[in-house]
């Protein structure tokens, strides 16, 4: 997930009926924010660091409703990206086991999403990582799990990234297919609080979907809040351990296929007391082909 939304200090909800070791599992009832419009009719914005001075950090509010949370654990190979616009994939090993210095990410994770997404994504002959996000789910982390339900990039965002990332190539680059995918997976073990929640793609109308100018210090991206609607179906995938990956859709130039997935990480109210917070990388990258 982007920081499309400010992140918020997180806690989790705890249950005295497990011991400390439980992994919640199965269907589950909670809780997800989704966007409602600014009150003053103006444009979305939400601004990715410290916002000017007097300007909120975002200029629209949240629905909070209650929402069935459906778990894919042993029926992974349901879903796939051009249905779903996610895929879980299991048993990858890797090199990288701290997570604690990005220039080391960069050197050992990044080139492991590569031959991951060359390998699992058909058509894919080109991948171009950008960015990562570790997100902690502690008080003094500088970025923990977003409980906003959104979508990383949008169709412009999208071909904004391919000029800003691939300038040389851009041009030839957007006559072909072009994605952005982002592979999520935990790093501290087993997850037990803020499991990271996805909507099926195909049960997602455009119109739940609303352009948000994603503002940072130097340039201003797009990113999608997204609208409540009782048609969408969520997922999860339960106890996510170390060599597990989540596949990611943002956006996909194909037409007919699933584009974008919602996201968001979610409470569950199963989380027993004394659960180790949830620690996630997500790396995303632009897939061609």
């Amino acid at each position: 997930m982007s920081a499309t939304t400010t992140q918020t200090s997180v806690s989790t909800t705890l249950s005295a009926s497990q011991d400390s070791s439980y992994v919640p599992r199965g269907p589950v009832k909670t809780k997800l924010n989704f966007f409602k419009d600014p009150e003053d009719g103006s444009k979305p914005h939400n601004y990715v660091e410290k916002p000017p001075e007097g300007q909120p950090q975002r200029n629209f509010g949240e629905n909070v409703v209650e929402v069935q949370m459906h778990d894919i654990r042993d029926r992974e190979n349901e879903f796939w990206l051009d249905k779903d616009a996610f895929q879980a994939i299991k048993g990858i090993p890797s090199e990288e086991t701290e997570f604690v210095d990005d220039e080391h990410i960069k050197k050992v994770y990044y080139p492991e999403v590569e031959k991951l997404l060359l390998d699992q994504v058909p058509g894919a002959h080109k991948v171009t990582i950008f960015d990562h996000t570790i997100r902690r789910s502690n008080p003094d982390a500088p970025r923990a799990p977003v409980t906003r339900v959104h979508v990383d990039q949008t169709a412009r965002s999208t071909e904004w990234r391919v000029k800003l990332h691939n300038p040389e190539e851009a041009d030839e680059l957007l006559k072909g297919r072009y994605r952005i995918i982002n592979v999520w997976r935990p790093i501290n073990g087993t997850v037990q609080a803020h499991p990271l929640g996805f909507a099926s793609a195909d049960t997602v109308d455009d119109h739940d979907l609303v352009p948000v100018e994603h503002r940072y210090p130097h340039r201003t991206g797009e990113t999608a809040a997204v609208r409540y609607n009782p048609k969408q179906t969520f997922h999860y995938w339960s106890g996510m351990d170390n060599d597990e990956r989540l596949f990611l859709k943002c956006y996909d130039s194909k037409d007919g296929v699933g584009q974008r997935v919602p996201h968001t990480a979610f409470v569950d109210p199963r989380t027993p007391e004394g659960a180790k917070g949830r620690e996630s990388i997500e790396v995303r990258a632009l897939v061609y082909g």
